[in-house]
């Protein structure tokens, strides 16, 4: 499969180590060139110096044959934003945004896109390890 992840943080860096392992064809775009370190020097993936909200950005790290999009910055409103493009403008079947503020991840899952909030997972495990 070929995934476009937007935001290379340690997170989105570590998705796309997962997923290249696994076999997939991963692109990584961030705005910041050093953030690239995070893959290593033999990561065999493509890396795009730009902003995910960037349609000709995008169009540059191939979302048009992308069949994966996740928007992982640590913004929200940039996660949201370049997830809506991917989702509707170049229609990627599978679109995943990182929303921290869990208000949002509720407001967004009830616009049909697929979210996921450490905020609450974070709470969650916490929770569970606290009770024993």
């Amino acid at each position: 499969m070929r995934v476009i992840i937007v935001g290379c943080s340690r997170v989105g860096a570590m998705v796309a180590k997962v997923l290249v392992a696994d076999g997939h064809q991963v692109t990584v775009v961030d705005i910041n060139r050093s953030s690239f370190n995070r893959l290593g020097p033999d990561f065999p993936g493509e890396m795009v110096l730009g902003n995910g909200i960037d349609e000709d950005v995008l169009r540059k790290a191939g979302i048009e044959q992308a069949e994966g999009f996740a928007s992982l910055t640590n913004g929200d409103n940039r996660n949201i934003m370049a997830a809506q493009i991917a989702r509707e403008i170049f229609h990627v079947p599978r679109v995943i945004t990182r929303i921290y503020d869990p208000i949002r991840e509720n407001v967004y899952r009830e616009l049909g896109l697929d979210t996921t909030s450490p905020t609450l997972t974070g709470v969650r495990e916490i929770h569970r390890m606290l009770k024993g």
